[in-house]
């Protein structure tokens, strides 16, 4: 059986980093990690192929080589999901489609063969059967909660390590949290179940025998979701790193109670994380309380974003405009609160109701749903896919007056200052030779060729750096770059175009 698995290209979001990739001399940000999964739990017999459209274009022979194609997928990659459904019907292949994506638009993919709902560890081996015996089923659904001790060590050599900026790997899946807005629990659960230690150092194993020595992503919605197991794990890593001439780095997501343990700061600084993602959200407390955000209200979250910054760890936040209780200058908090704590990644998105969350089934009770959500909430068009308490206009003005401040060079550049200030690397990272053309090309990029308010603040960032901040130099050529993808993606003629598209689309509808 010849299997071709195709990865759909994410649409240029934050998470994208499309603009950052041209400085990183990198094809894509991340592999497709749930791909690459489920190619190992295939029959090691099988022939197997990835095409990855963020790194390289799908060709017809590609489809014809196999019997049939599998299709993983986000939300964020429908339009291009569809694009490749569309070819291998035309190409007379079958489809297995896969992820997020399908299970939350199964109707918009009514002519895929076969659709694959749920995690894929107790139903796939009937898949498999029912493949190789020639009547493959429409749809296959997960009803329980594998353990993760199923799950394999990915299948790396599906993939070119050079592609990519960094490796993923999966250590739970679950979150003890129900925010109301998240899907995390319905495809997951609330009770987080981890890999065992020891699948994830040979997991770390097999990334260090092919040669990666760079970042390490563990793509978990809440790392620390069960504290006391992965206080275990970290541990094991401290133990794994010390033996190792070069370490890796790790970066992950965490809930904001991190913040409240002393003991697990240190042991992550301590394994080699030096970013962490939060879901801060918003500064306003009443829209904490409406979204069901309990862990964010324990303490001040300006507190929370410092303690984490002083154990060597940057955090890049997650925040949400169009809460019903959202007062109207929250635009304006948004904005104080983001630079105040230096906060230099900062994912602002409009509140998007993602079918089979809470804040979906309550909209639709109200009567306020308006269209199925793009997966992406900084794209204006396809967020904010219900009535909002606030003028929705209002909401889309004040957003792009967010985006515009947030992500202009002087505005940035205050912001890193404020993070260097409250930083405290763990570890002085000497730079490596990539990291030396990395940082060569940041000069060309943002030094040379990038706007001229930009390129001054640019020059005066490394002057700081050196004279000021030696010992976070590497951080902060890091976060330059993300700057430039942020200001690009963000200032571009294309994110006003979307600003225009969605007054347009609203004012239609009057």
């Amino acid at each position: 059986m010849k299997i071709l698995f195709v990865y759909p290209r994410v649409s240029e979001t934050f998470w994208s980093f499309r603009h950052a990739l041209r400085v990183v001399h990198r094809k894509a940000a991340f592999p497709p990690l749930g791909a690459l999964t489920v190619a190992a739990l295939l029959p090691s017999a099988w022939e197997k192929r990835l095409v990855d459209l963020n790194v390289r274009e799908l060709r017809d022979e590609d489809i014809l080589w196999s019997d049939c194609v599998f299709i993983s997928a986000m939300l964020a990659q429908k339009d291009s999901a569809r694009t490749v459904v569309d070819r291998c019907l035309r190409l007379g292949r079958k489809t297995v489609g896969g992820g997020p994506l399908f299970k939350s638009y199964r109707d918009d993919f009514q002519d895929v063969d076969c659709l694959f709902i749920g995690e894929a560890e107790d139903i796939l081996p009937r898949l498999v059967s029912d493949l190789e015996k020639g009547r493959l089923q429409t749809c296959y659904e997960a009803v329980g909660r594998p353990s993760l001790e199923k799950v394999p060590i990915p299948e790396w050599d599906l993939i070119d390590f050079n592609d990519y900026v960094s490796m993923s790997i999966q250590y739970s899946r679950g979150c003890p949290f129900d925010c109301e807005f998240c899907d995390i629990v319905v495809l997951n659960g609330r009770v987080p179940r981890t890999k065992a230690d020891d699948q994830m150092i040979d997991e770390l194993d097999s990334l260090y025998d092919r040669g990666w020595r760079g970042s390490v992503f563990i793509v978990d919605d809440n790392f620390i979701g069960n504290k006391r197991r992965v206080k275990s794990l970290l541990r094991r890593i401290i133990r794994w790193q010390a033996g190792r001439q070069k370490r890796l780095t790790f970066f992950t997501e965490a809930s904001v109670d991190l913040a409240e343990d002393e003991e697990l700061m240190t042991l992550m600084a301590a394994a080699g994380f030096n970013k962490v993602f939060l879901g801060i959200e918003t500064p306003a407390e009443q829209s904490l309380v409406e979204c069901g955000k309990s862990q964010n209200l324990r303490r001040s979250l300006s507190e929370s974003v410092s303690v984490i910054h002083a154990h060597g760890m940057a955090v890049m936040g997650g925040f949400i405009i169009g809460f019903d209780n959202d007062p109207p200058d929250i635009f304006e908090r948004q904005v104080n609160f983001i630079q105040k704590n230096g906060i230099t990644a900062a994912m602002i998105g409009l509140l998007t109701a993602i079918p089979g969350t809470r804040l979906y089934q309550r909209l639709e009770r109200e009567g306020r749903l308006l269209f199925k959500p793009s997966g992406d909430n900084t794209d204006i068009s396809g967020s904010l896919n219900f009535i909002p308490k606030m003028d929705r206009q209002a909401i889309i003005n004040g957003y792009q007056w967010v985006m515009n401040t947030i992500y202009s060079p002087e505005m940035y550049y205050r912001r890193m200052l404020a993070f260097l200030r409250s930083y405290r690397p763990c570890v002085e990272t000497s730079m490596e030779r990539n990291d030396l053309f990395t940082f060569l090309r940041s000069l060309w990029y943002l030094g040379l060729q990038d706007v001229k308010p930009s390129r001054k603040y640019y020059w005066r960032l490394l002057k700081e750096g050196i004279s000021t901040y030696r010992q976070s130099f590497s951080d902060m050529v890091t976060m330059a770059i993300y700057g430039y993808h942020f200001r690009t993606l963000f200032w571009s003629p294309q994110f006003s175009k979307k600003l225009e598209d969605c007054r347009s689309r609203f004012e239609s509808r009057g």
